[in-house]
């Protein structure tokens, strides 16, 4: 685990699968953040609103939140997501050795978000996590998946589309998918952070 002076730190390389242009965000992680942490961390840096179920998944492991997970059926085993930190994590030798992690928002939609995990050397005087780059919006939720994201942007972006209107008018007049705020992702996961006190904030309710 983590201390103070421990020079490492997690860079994760994170984008949504099957979506082009691409809808990622460069995130620079510590040792000591829990994988609850780490879904508080990439809700907030994409902008989503955490209203529906997540599970991550390292080697066939599943990790998360047993209760709202395991059916009691003979399903998987569930990780409790609190019990984890990424300093657990055991990485192939080698300098530029990377991990992938994947993490799973919506069942329905079924945002399948690929990280790409590499160790990178701390730097002095940074508040950790944090997000130092991305591309685009996250898409609406429930907007139907990666294809009913596609239509959605053809709607969207058509104003001779019969449902342009309508389609703006249900993602709101600021939304812009090819817009990334960094300095709104960072606020947010601060705030997140500050909530979440290690857990989940969803047991908090």
């Amino acid at each position: 685990m983590q201390t103070p002076k421990d020079p490492i730190i997690i860079r994760a390389d994170v984008h949504i699968a099957g979506i082009a242009p691409p809808i990622c965000r460069t995130l620079e992680l510590p040792l000591d953040l829990n994988f609850a942490q780490l879904h508080e961390v990439i809700q907030a840096a994409f902008g989503w609103s955490d209203t529906h179920l997540h599970q991550f998944n390292l080697g066939g492991l599943t990790i998360g939140a047993p209760e709202y997970l395991e059916d009691g059926f003979g399903g998987p085993r569930v990780v409790e997501a609190t019990s984890l930190g990424l300093g657990h994590l055991t990485f192939p030798r080698g300098h530029e050795a990377t991990l992938t992690l994947l993490y799973d928002y919506d069942f329905g939609d079924d945002w399948q978000h690929v990280l790409t995990l590499r160790r990178a050397p701390r730097e002095a005087g940074v508040r950790y996590p944090r997000c130092t780059g991305g591309t685009r919006a996250c898409p609406p939720e429930d907007v139907g998946g990666v294809s009913g994201f596609e239509e959605f942007l053809v709607a969207w972006s058509d104003p001779a589309h019969e449902d342009h209107k309508q389609i703006r008018r249900w993602a709101g007049r600021g939304y812009d998918p090819e817009r990334f705020d960094l300095a709104k992702a960072n606020k947010a996961i601060n705030k997140a952070m500050l909530a979440s006190g290690g857990e989940y904030r969803a047991r908090q309710l």
